[in-house]
């Protein structure tokens, strides 16, 4: 595992790459608009979905497995920064977000 950046949710540029690495009913329920996702469990048969020389801002629900991802991804090369207090985090921010079905966003 390398080292990583962590950034907080404010810092993160409003054009970035923001990976979701939580489970599919986490990610319904929903995600930071513009997300891509990509199951952590999934990521190493997945990763070639990722451009390696694109800032990769990983996400999950409170900062736990988008760490091991942003750890993960930066041992290949990649450029990944884990982002504090994850979905939590950026929906107390008030950041954008969607959800499955028009549903109001939540984080489980």
């Amino acid at each position: 595992m390398s080292n990583f950046e962590t950034v907080q949710v404010t810092d993160v540029p409003k054009d970035a790459l923001i990976l979701d690495v939580r489970e599919d009913f986490e990610w319904e329920a929903g995600r930071a608009t513009g997300a891509k996702h990509i199951v952590l469990g999934e990521l190493p048969t997945r990763v070639e979905e990722l451009d390696p020389d694109v800032d990769t801002y990983v996400i999950c629900r409170t900062g736990g497995r988008s760490a091991q991802a942003a750890a993960w991804l930066t041992g290949l090369g990649y450029t990944a920064f884990n982002i504090a207090g994850g979905s939590d985090a950026w929906l107390e921010a008030k950041l954008p977000m969607d959800a499955d079905n028009g549903a109001e966003p939540t984080v489980r």
